[in-house]
């Protein structure tokens, strides 16, 4: 268990990146604290990952705009001390949409090395982007561009952050399969952001 352990972490903080942050087209780098499950028990990890966001400083009410999330390019490790991290599946990013805004509608652009096709979905006030992968262990990808089309409330400030607050309200979660020795294990993961900065912030005035 104590081996596995030390190999979990490694190949979590290397694999999984794939996060957006800040506004106005800045750089940045955020914080997800993560847990494996594996039929050796729990395993807690934490990874970052920088990537651009980028959204009006102000916009009038009523109007129309758009949050824009730029993620960096990735790749997976093959190999971590001798134990191969076979591929990553079924992976879910979420965005609950801002509070002062409505959501109109989004869209992805770009992406590569994800062996199927991403995908967004808006439901119960939460914006889901999808990849159902397997991206193998070893390869290198790069998540889509997500643009959100919101319209503007009549007041106040929009925000729009990462889902999750626990592993319980979890906002990125996966499907790893490594090979540890002569037994393949799947590994759900679970993370949400600690902390959870504002990705934009725009003003209604």
């Amino acid at each position: 268990m104590t081996t596995l352990r030390k190999f979990l972490a490694p190949v979590m903080v290397v694999g999984l990146v794939l996060v957006p942050l800040p506004a106005e087209a800045a750089g940045a780098a955020v914080s997800y604290a993560c847990r494996a499950d594996t039929k050796f028990g729990q395993h807690q990890l934490s990874l970052r990952q920088g990537a651009e966001a980028k959204a009006p400083a102000t916009v009038r009410p009523g109007a129309h705009f758009y949050v824009v999330v730029d993620l960096k390019p990735g790749s997976l490790p093959g190999e971590v001390k001798g134990f191969k991290l076979k591929e990553v599946r079924d992976l879910s990013l979420r965005i609950p949409i801002p509070a002062n805004a409505q959501y109109v509608s989004a869209w992805l652009s770009g992406g590569s090395g994800l062996n199927s096709t991403p995908t967004i979905q808006a439901a119960n006030g939460v914006a889901t982007l999808k990849v159902a992968g397997p991206i193998a262990g070893g390869a290198s990808y790069k998540l889509p561009q997500l643009t959100v089309h919101l319209k503007a409330g009549r007041s106040g400030v929009v925000e729009t952050k990462l889902q999750g607050s626990s592993f319980d309200n979890p906002g990125l979660d996966l499907q790893a399969t490594i090979k540890w020795k002569f037994v393949t294990i799947k590994s759900p993961v679970k993370c949400y952001p600690d902390p959870n900065p504002a990705l934009t912030r725009t003003e209604i005035r």
